[in-house]
Protein backbone atom coordinates (compact mmCIF):
# COMPACT_ATOMS: atom_id res chain seq x y z
CA UNK A 1 0.00 0.00 0.00
CA UNK A 2 1.28 3.30 -0.86
CA UNK A 3 2.40 5.54 1.91
CA UNK A 4 0.04 8.52 2.10
CA UNK A 5 2.48 11.78 2.52
CA UNK A 6 1.06 14.69 4.91
CA UNK A 7 1.77 18.18 4.72
CA UNK A 8 1.06 20.37 1.58
CA UNK A 9 1.21 20.06 -1.88
CA UNK A 10 -0.17 22.75 -4.30
CA UNK A 11 -2.23 20.65 -7.52
CA UNK A 12 0.29 21.35 -10.01
CA UNK A 13 3.22 19.64 -8.38
CA UNK A 14 1.42 16.72 -7.59
CA UNK A 15 4.21 14.69 -9.54
CA UNK A 16 6.13 15.58 -6.60
CA UNK A 17 3.96 14.04 -4.29
CA UNK A 18 3.44 11.08 -6.28
CA UNK A 19 7.31 10.50 -6.25
CA UNK A 20 7.74 10.82 -2.49
CA UNK A 21 5.38 8.10 -1.70
CA UNK A 22 5.93 5.85 -4.74
CA UNK A 23 9.43 5.52 -2.59
CA UNK A 24 7.81 4.68 0.20
CA UNK A 25 5.78 2.25 -1.78
CA UNK A 26 9.03 1.02 -3.11
CA UNK A 27 10.75 0.50 0.33
CA UNK A 28 13.16 3.15 -0.23
CA UNK A 29 12.23 5.09 2.69
CA UNK A 30 11.23 4.89 6.51
CA UNK A 31 11.00 8.59 6.99
CA UNK A 32 11.64 11.84 5.01
CA UNK A 33 10.66 15.09 3.90
CA UNK A 34 10.51 17.15 0.61
CA UNK A 35 9.76 21.10 0.43
CA UNK A 36 10.00 23.04 -2.63
CA UNK A 37 9.92 26.95 -3.10
CA UNK A 38 8.60 28.24 -6.62
CA UNK A 39 9.68 31.69 -5.51
CA UNK A 40 8.62 32.95 -2.62
CA UNK A 41 5.85 30.67 -2.83
CA UNK A 42 6.21 27.58 -1.00
CA UNK A 43 4.38 24.52 -3.33
CA UNK A 44 5.65 21.31 -1.75
CA UNK A 45 5.80 20.66 2.46
CA UNK A 46 5.46 16.91 2.51
CA UNK A 47 6.64 14.62 5.29
CA UNK A 48 5.91 10.67 6.11
CA UNK A 49 6.86 7.61 7.64
CA UNK A 50 8.81 6.70 11.21
CA UNK A 51 10.89 9.55 12.55
CA UNK A 52 12.95 6.16 14.71
CA UNK A 53 12.71 2.86 13.81
CA UNK A 54 13.32 1.39 17.72
CA UNK A 55 9.76 3.67 19.42
CA UNK A 56 7.60 3.99 15.88
CA UNK A 57 7.76 7.12 16.20
CA UNK A 58 5.64 9.17 13.50
CA UNK A 59 8.00 12.06 11.40
CA UNK A 60 6.00 15.39 12.01
CA UNK A 61 6.11 18.69 10.36
CA UNK A 62 9.03 19.83 12.92
CA UNK A 63 10.76 16.86 12.67
CA UNK A 64 14.64 17.68 12.00
CA UNK A 65 16.82 15.43 10.41
CA UNK A 66 20.36 15.27 10.37
CA UNK A 67 21.40 16.36 6.44
CA UNK A 68 24.99 15.31 6.50
CA UNK A 69 26.99 17.56 3.66
CA UNK A 70 24.25 19.87 2.53
CA UNK A 71 25.57 22.26 5.65
CA UNK A 72 28.48 22.89 3.94
CA UNK A 73 26.96 25.22 1.53
CA UNK A 74 25.05 27.51 4.89
CA UNK A 75 29.03 27.54 5.64
CA UNK A 76 30.12 28.54 2.47
CA UNK A 77 27.62 31.03 2.20
CA UNK A 78 28.53 32.46 5.55
CA UNK A 79 32.31 32.89 4.81
CA UNK A 80 31.24 34.44 1.47
CA UNK A 81 28.72 36.96 3.20
CA UNK A 82 31.69 38.21 5.05
CA UNK A 83 33.84 38.18 2.61
CA UNK A 84 31.08 40.57 0.51
CA UNK A 85 31.18 42.78 3.71
CA UNK A 86 35.39 43.23 2.93
CA UNK A 87 36.30 41.16 6.07
CA UNK A 88 39.01 39.39 3.91
CA UNK A 89 39.93 38.87 -0.12
CA UNK A 90 38.65 35.38 -1.52
CA UNK A 91 40.94 35.38 -3.95
CA UNK A 92 43.84 36.73 -1.16
CA UNK A 93 46.23 34.39 0.72
CA UNK A 94 45.00 32.55 3.54
CA UNK A 95 48.17 33.52 5.80
CA UNK A 96 46.78 37.01 5.68
CA UNK A 97 44.18 36.58 8.52
CA UNK A 98 45.67 32.64 9.29
CA UNK A 99 49.39 32.95 9.58
CA UNK A 100 50.06 29.49 10.92
CA UNK A 101 48.65 27.77 7.70
CA UNK A 102 51.52 28.46 5.67
CA UNK A 103 53.19 25.42 7.34
CA UNK A 104 54.66 22.74 4.88
CA UNK A 105 54.11 24.57 1.90
CA UNK A 106 50.69 26.13 1.93
CA UNK A 107 51.60 29.73 1.91
CA UNK A 108 50.02 29.98 -1.73
CA UNK A 109 46.95 28.72 -0.61
CA UNK A 110 44.32 31.20 -0.92
CA UNK A 111 40.34 31.33 0.68
CA UNK A 112 39.28 30.18 -2.63
CA UNK A 113 41.31 26.95 -2.69
CA UNK A 114 39.69 26.19 0.67
CA UNK A 115 36.17 26.89 -0.48
CA UNK A 116 36.59 24.57 -3.77
CA UNK A 117 38.20 21.69 -2.22
CA UNK A 118 41.81 22.73 -3.77
CA UNK A 119 43.40 22.86 0.03
CA UNK A 120 45.27 19.70 -0.24
CA UNK A 121 43.93 18.60 3.34
CA UNK A 122 40.87 16.34 2.84
CA UNK A 123 42.22 14.13 5.90
CA UNK A 124 43.23 15.45 9.32
CA UNK A 125 46.03 13.50 9.73
CA UNK A 126 46.03 12.20 13.32
CA UNK A 127 42.73 10.45 14.85
CA UNK A 128 40.23 12.80 16.15
CA UNK A 129 37.49 11.43 18.44
CA UNK A 130 34.15 12.95 18.26
CA UNK A 131 34.84 14.95 21.44
CA UNK A 132 37.78 16.47 20.45
CA UNK A 133 36.34 17.69 16.95
CA UNK A 134 33.62 19.52 19.08
CA UNK A 135 35.75 22.39 19.48
CA UNK A 136 36.28 23.70 15.92
CA UNK A 137 39.69 25.41 16.93
CA UNK A 138 41.20 21.72 17.44
CA UNK A 139 40.80 20.60 13.97
CA UNK A 140 41.86 23.77 12.32
CA UNK A 141 44.90 24.23 14.31
CA UNK A 142 45.92 20.11 13.53
CA UNK A 143 44.89 21.16 9.57
CA UNK A 144 46.99 24.53 9.69
CA UNK A 145 50.50 22.16 10.90
CA UNK A 146 49.50 19.62 8.39
CA UNK A 147 51.53 18.81 5.25
CA UNK A 148 49.18 18.43 2.31
CA UNK A 149 48.63 15.67 0.23
CA UNK A 150 48.95 18.33 -3.01
CA UNK A 151 50.07 21.76 -3.27
CA UNK A 152 46.86 24.03 -2.74
CA UNK A 153 45.50 24.68 -6.23
CA UNK A 154 46.76 21.77 -7.97
CA UNK A 155 44.28 19.52 -7.68
CA UNK A 156 41.12 19.01 -5.94
CA UNK A 157 39.84 15.98 -3.80
CA UNK A 158 36.32 16.56 -2.04
CA UNK A 159 37.55 17.71 1.91
CA UNK A 160 34.58 15.66 3.60
CA UNK A 161 34.70 16.64 7.05
CA UNK A 162 37.67 19.06 6.35
CA UNK A 163 35.58 21.62 4.54
CA UNK A 164 34.29 22.67 7.63
CA UNK A 165 37.62 23.40 9.46
CA UNK A 166 39.25 24.99 6.85
CA UNK A 167 35.97 27.08 5.45
CA UNK A 168 34.69 27.38 9.22
CA UNK A 169 37.76 29.30 10.58
CA UNK A 170 37.02 31.97 8.04
CA UNK A 171 33.98 32.07 9.60
CA UNK A 172 35.42 32.37 13.15
CA UNK A 173 38.73 34.44 12.81
CA UNK A 174 36.79 37.10 10.58
CA UNK A 175 33.75 37.65 12.40
CA UNK A 176 34.56 35.99 16.06
CA UNK A 177 31.84 33.66 15.87
CA UNK A 178 31.47 29.90 14.87
CA UNK A 179 29.58 28.55 11.79
CA UNK A 180 26.31 27.57 13.76
CA UNK A 181 26.20 30.81 16.10
CA UNK A 182 26.55 33.19 12.40
CA UNK A 183 24.06 31.43 10.61
CA UNK A 184 21.71 31.63 13.10
CA UNK A 185 22.35 35.29 13.63
CA UNK A 186 22.75 36.35 10.40
CA UNK A 187 20.20 34.60 7.77
CA UNK A 188 18.81 31.24 9.22
CA UNK A 189 17.48 33.01 12.54
CA UNK A 190 13.89 31.93 11.26
CA UNK A 191 14.43 28.76 9.77
CA UNK A 192 13.77 25.25 11.34
CA UNK A 193 17.85 24.41 10.78
CA UNK A 194 20.80 24.12 13.27
CA UNK A 195 24.33 23.99 13.04
CA UNK A 196 24.80 22.56 16.74
CA UNK A 197 21.11 21.65 17.73
CA UNK A 198 20.24 21.82 21.83
CA UNK A 199 19.20 19.30 23.29
CA UNK A 200 15.13 20.09 22.43
CA UNK A 201 15.86 19.58 18.75
CA UNK A 202 17.71 16.29 18.96
CA UNK A 203 15.27 14.81 21.25
CA UNK A 204 12.57 15.27 18.42
CA UNK A 205 15.37 14.60 15.64
CA UNK A 206 14.87 11.48 13.19
CA UNK A 207 16.48 8.92 14.08
CA UNK A 208 19.38 7.91 11.12
CA UNK A 209 19.47 3.78 9.90
CA UNK A 210 21.19 2.15 7.46
CA UNK A 211 18.34 -0.76 7.79
CA UNK A 212 15.86 -0.96 5.04
CA UNK A 213 12.33 -1.30 5.93
CA UNK A 214 11.79 -3.24 2.76
CA UNK A 215 13.56 -4.88 -0.05
CA UNK A 216 13.97 -2.30 -2.74
CA UNK A 217 12.63 -2.26 -6.08
CA UNK A 218 14.61 0.61 -7.09
CA UNK A 219 16.20 -1.48 -10.35
CA UNK A 220 13.15 -2.06 -11.78
CA UNK A 221 12.38 1.63 -12.15
CA UNK A 222 15.63 3.22 -13.71
CA UNK A 223 16.03 6.77 -14.13
CA UNK A 224 16.23 8.02 -18.07
CA UNK A 225 18.62 10.73 -18.58
CA UNK A 226 21.11 10.12 -15.66
CA UNK A 227 24.62 10.69 -16.63
CA UNK A 228 26.52 7.18 -16.62
CA UNK A 229 30.09 7.57 -15.12
CA UNK A 230 32.81 6.16 -16.80
CA UNK A 231 32.93 2.59 -15.92
CA UNK A 232 37.03 2.63 -15.35
CA UNK A 233 36.04 5.56 -12.85
CA UNK A 234 33.81 3.48 -11.13
CA UNK A 235 35.78 0.42 -10.85
CA UNK A 236 38.33 2.77 -8.86
CA UNK A 237 35.62 4.27 -6.79
CA UNK A 238 34.71 0.55 -5.51
CA UNK A 239 38.13 -0.16 -5.11
CA UNK A 240 38.78 3.36 -2.94
CA UNK A 241 35.77 2.19 -0.91
CA UNK A 242 37.08 -1.50 -0.22
CA UNK A 243 40.27 0.12 0.57
CA UNK A 244 40.43 1.44 4.48
CA UNK A 245 43.02 3.40 3.56
CA UNK A 246 42.47 4.87 0.57
CA UNK A 247 42.32 8.46 0.57
CA UNK A 248 38.36 8.27 0.41
CA UNK A 249 37.71 6.36 3.52
CA UNK A 250 40.54 8.33 5.68
CA UNK A 251 38.62 11.92 4.41
CA UNK A 252 35.41 10.10 5.26
CA UNK A 253 35.73 8.16 8.65
CA UNK A 254 37.72 10.52 10.65
CA UNK A 255 36.51 12.09 13.03
CA UNK A 256 34.48 8.82 13.90
CA UNK A 257 30.95 9.88 15.13
CA UNK A 258 31.49 7.49 17.97
CA UNK A 259 29.04 4.21 18.84
CA UNK A 260 25.91 5.83 17.60
CA UNK A 261 27.27 6.76 14.49
CA UNK A 262 25.85 10.31 13.43
CA UNK A 263 23.19 9.78 15.69
CA UNK A 264 25.48 10.67 18.30
CA UNK A 265 24.32 13.65 20.66
CA UNK A 266 28.09 15.16 21.12
CA UNK A 267 28.31 15.06 17.14
CA UNK A 268 24.96 16.79 17.21
CA UNK A 269 25.45 19.36 19.97
CA UNK A 270 28.98 20.02 18.00
CA UNK A 271 27.28 20.95 14.92
CA UNK A 272 30.48 20.00 12.75
CA UNK A 273 30.54 22.80 10.00
CA UNK A 274 31.53 20.21 6.98
CA UNK A 275 29.08 18.14 8.15
CA UNK A 276 26.52 18.79 11.38
CA UNK A 277 23.74 20.44 10.39
CA UNK A 278 20.16 19.29 11.70
CA UNK A 279 17.31 20.59 9.58
CA UNK A 280 13.70 19.96 8.28
CA UNK A 281 13.07 20.10 4.94
CA UNK A 282 11.13 23.33 4.86
CA UNK A 283 13.93 24.82 6.58
CA UNK A 284 16.39 23.81 4.23
CA UNK A 285 14.52 25.18 1.48
CA UNK A 286 14.10 28.46 3.12
CA UNK A 287 17.64 28.88 3.04
CA UNK A 288 18.03 28.08 -0.47
CA UNK A 289 14.67 30.63 -1.58
CA UNK A 290 16.33 33.20 0.54
CA UNK A 291 19.74 33.00 -1.24
CA UNK A 292 18.14 32.72 -5.30
CA UNK A 293 16.27 35.43 -4.17
CA UNK A 294 19.45 37.56 -2.93
CA UNK A 295 18.34 38.05 0.75
CA UNK A 296 21.68 36.99 2.01
CA UNK A 297 24.23 37.71 -0.58
CA UNK A 298 24.16 39.69 -3.60
CA UNK A 299 23.57 38.71 -6.33
CA UNK A 300 26.62 39.06 -8.04
CA UNK A 301 28.78 37.46 -5.13
CA UNK A 302 26.58 33.92 -5.56
CA UNK A 303 27.60 34.19 -9.42
CA UNK A 304 30.86 34.75 -8.72
CA UNK A 305 30.35 31.79 -6.41
CA UNK A 306 28.90 29.50 -8.58
CA UNK A 307 31.70 29.91 -11.15
CA UNK A 308 32.52 26.82 -11.81
CA UNK A 309 36.35 26.60 -9.83
CA UNK A 310 37.02 23.06 -10.42
CA UNK A 311 35.51 20.11 -12.89
CA UNK A 312 36.70 16.50 -13.60
CA UNK A 313 37.54 13.03 -11.27
CA UNK A 314 37.98 13.91 -7.99
CA UNK A 315 41.08 12.68 -5.68
CA UNK A 316 38.83 11.93 -2.78
CA UNK A 317 35.38 10.72 -4.24
CA UNK A 318 37.16 9.20 -7.99
CA UNK A 319 34.51 10.32 -9.91
CA UNK A 320 34.07 13.20 -11.39
CA UNK A 321 32.78 16.32 -9.28
CA UNK A 322 32.17 20.34 -9.81
CA UNK A 323 32.56 23.46 -7.41
CA UNK A 324 32.18 27.05 -7.28
CA UNK A 325 33.12 28.70 -3.67
CA UNK A 326 31.43 25.88 -1.50
CA UNK A 327 28.74 24.67 -3.50
CA UNK A 328 28.34 22.00 -5.75
CA UNK A 329 27.60 22.10 -9.40
CA UNK A 330 26.29 19.32 -11.14
CA UNK A 331 28.39 16.29 -12.36
CA UNK A 332 28.02 12.69 -11.23
CA UNK A 333 28.60 13.51 -7.04
CA UNK A 334 25.36 16.15 -7.82
CA UNK A 335 22.75 14.28 -10.25
CA UNK A 336 20.51 17.27 -11.63
CA UNK A 337 17.97 16.73 -14.44
CA UNK A 338 18.79 18.33 -17.42
CA UNK A 339 16.14 21.69 -16.77
CA UNK A 340 18.68 22.42 -14.19
CA UNK A 341 22.02 21.41 -15.09
CA UNK A 342 23.74 24.92 -16.58
CA UNK A 343 22.11 26.75 -13.64
CA UNK A 344 21.34 24.82 -10.34
CA UNK A 345 24.12 24.29 -7.12
CA UNK A 346 23.67 23.14 -4.01
CA UNK A 347 25.29 20.56 -1.66
CA UNK A 348 24.40 16.87 -1.18
CA UNK A 349 24.56 14.81 1.78
CA UNK A 350 25.68 11.53 2.43
CA UNK A 351 22.86 8.59 2.54
CA UNK A 352 20.57 10.84 0.18
CA UNK A 353 19.70 14.51 1.19
CA UNK A 354 19.84 17.34 -0.53
CA UNK A 355 19.04 20.89 -1.09
CA UNK A 356 19.33 22.85 -4.24
CA UNK A 357 18.32 26.04 -5.50
CA UNK A 358 17.99 27.68 -9.38
CA UNK A 359 18.20 31.38 -9.43
CA UNK A 360 16.89 31.20 -13.31
CA UNK A 361 14.01 28.92 -12.43
CA UNK A 362 13.23 30.27 -9.36
CA UNK A 363 13.57 27.12 -7.36
CA UNK A 364 14.18 25.96 -4.19
CA UNK A 365 14.17 22.42 -3.15
CA UNK A 366 15.48 20.30 -0.41
CA UNK A 367 14.90 17.06 0.58
CA UNK A 368 15.83 14.83 4.16
CA UNK A 369 15.74 11.03 4.73
CA UNK A 370 16.61 9.24 7.51
CA UNK A 371 17.24 6.28 5.95
CA UNK A 372 20.39 6.18 4.79
CA UNK A 373 21.42 4.53 0.99
CA UNK A 374 25.24 4.95 0.28
CA UNK A 375 24.24 2.50 -2.85
CA UNK A 376 27.54 2.58 -5.34
CA UNK A 377 25.19 2.49 -7.58
CA UNK A 378 23.65 5.87 -6.66
CA UNK A 379 21.00 6.98 -4.61
CA UNK A 380 18.21 8.60 -7.29
CA UNK A 381 15.46 9.56 -4.50
CA UNK A 382 16.29 13.29 -4.84
CA UNK A 383 17.07 13.03 -8.47
CA UNK A 384 13.72 11.83 -9.16
CA UNK A 385 12.25 14.48 -6.99
CA UNK A 386 13.98 17.28 -8.53
CA UNK A 387 13.09 15.75 -11.65
CA UNK A 388 9.66 15.60 -10.83
CA UNK A 389 9.62 19.41 -9.67
CA UNK A 390 11.35 21.05 -12.61
CA UNK A 391 8.79 18.95 -14.79
CA UNK A 392 5.94 20.69 -12.48
CA UNK A 393 7.64 24.25 -13.25
CA UNK A 394 5.84 23.99 -16.66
Amino acid sequence: MTQTAQGYCDPAFAAVRDVFEQHFADGLELGAAVAVYAGDRKVVDLWGGVADRRTGRPWRADTPCFAFSCTKALTATAALLLAERGAYDVDGPVTAWWPEFGAHGKEGATAAHLLSHQAGLPVLARPFTAEQAADPAAPAAALAEQEPEWTPGEAHGYHALTFGWLAGEIVRRRSGRTVGAFVKEEFAGALDLWIGAPDDVIERGAKLTNKRPAPSREGERPAEGVPTPDASLLKRRAEAEADPGSLMNRALNNPHPGTNGFNNPVVLRAGWPGAGMMTTAAGLAGFYRDLVAGRILRPDTLAEALRPRVHGPDRTLIVDSAFGLGYMRPATTFLVPEAGRGTAFGHSGAGGSMGLGDAEAGLALAYVPNLLNYDPGGDLRAYRLLEAAYASLG
